[in-house]
């Protein structure tokens, strides 16, 4: 699988490398703390993205923390690793990256999918991650009954998992795909382009996504799992959500709102939701202003001054 180089992220440098998980490498970006004795995050994707949707908001940590970010199993970097996929085994890949780096007890974040797999993580292995950032994901809901599995993904995901299936005959027109895209909105900002950018592999004029169907399929049908739904209700440590305001196509009915939230019985002592107005699924992270403040909570969570 050819992975094609993606155009530059601004000025930041990051670095990348592999760490060995069961089954193979585990591609990792790596935003290196510019203060000495900084706090290290982990910082999770979602379910078709990769670690450069965490690129903005390596801009605003600005040094001050040491952020990584994997590709996560079955996508991008990491698209050659096999399953078994699902939401465990993201959480003890997560495991398996701090305690390759040397890292013993990390603040861990995670974006829609990837709040989910924090989630699980924290509950499986306390000792390494006693403070979540979860962002618009980790409170789930019931499955519906009558669905399929592959109707339940695309309930959830709708669009992307089409995608999945489609070739592109150069980066231009997957560009211009992703701009036609409700949530995006304009201008389109040059980190944004190379997070979406570094999906694609093979050769034009059949590009593709790098995110294997069938890791896709396992972990989306592992959301509506009973010990996922379980995991934010366990948290052994504090935890933020910051939910947005507005859904995964921009519409004005996000994942959550406080009924909601009511409904999914999210009252853990230690869980703090926050909306963050103006953001929807995407902009929560990706946008200017969405990274800013889940820059600024990461720093909070981390102690990082």
């Amino acid at each position: 699988m050819t992975q094609n180089p993606v155009p530059a992220v601004e000025s930041e440098t990051f670095e990348e490398f592999t760490v060995a998980v069961e089954g193979g490498g585990l591609a990792v970006l790596r935003w290196p703390a510019t203060v000495p004795d900084a706090p290290v995050v982990l910082a999770l994707h979602g379910i078709t993205g990769n670690a450069l949707s965490w690129a903005r908001v390596a801009h605003h940590l600005a040094g001050r923390v040491t952020l990584l970010a994997p590709d996560l199993r079955g996508r991008a970097g990491s698209a050659a690793l096999p399953g078994p996929y699902g939401i465990a085994r993201h959480a003890d890949d997560a495991a398996a990256l701090t305690a390759a780096v040397g890292a013993r007890r990390v603040v861990l974040a995670g974006h829609s999918m990837g709040a989910f797999v924090a989630a699980v993580a924290a509950v499986r292995h306390p000792d390494r991650f006693p403070s979540l950032l979860l962002v618009d994901g980790a409170v789930g809901f019931p499955a519906p009954l009558e669905l399929e599995p592959d109707e339940l993904i695309t309930a959830v995901i709708g669009p992307a998992m089409s995608r999945l299936s489609m070739t592109f005959p150069d980066r231009a027109t997957y560009r211009s795909f992703w701009q036609a895209h409700p949530a995006f909105g304009s201008p389109w900002e040059p980190w944004v382009d190379a997070y979406l950018q570094r999906d694609l592999v093979g050769q034009e004029p059949e590009l593709r996504s790098s995110c294997r169907i069938e890791a896709v399929r396992t972990d989306g049908v592992d959301l509506f799992s009973d010990d996922v739904l379980a995991a934010v209700h366990h948290l052994p440590g504090r935890a933020r959500l910051l939910w947005a305001e507005r859904g995964l196509m921009d519409e004005p009915q996000g994942l959550y709102d406080e009924e909601r939230l009511a409904a999914a019985g999210l009252d853990h002592p230690n869980v703090t939701a926050l909306r963050l107005a103006g953001t929807n699924h995407y902009t929560i992270l990706i946008g200017d202003e969405g990274a800013r403040t889940v820059a600024r909570h990461l720093m909070e969570l981390a102690g990082a001054s």
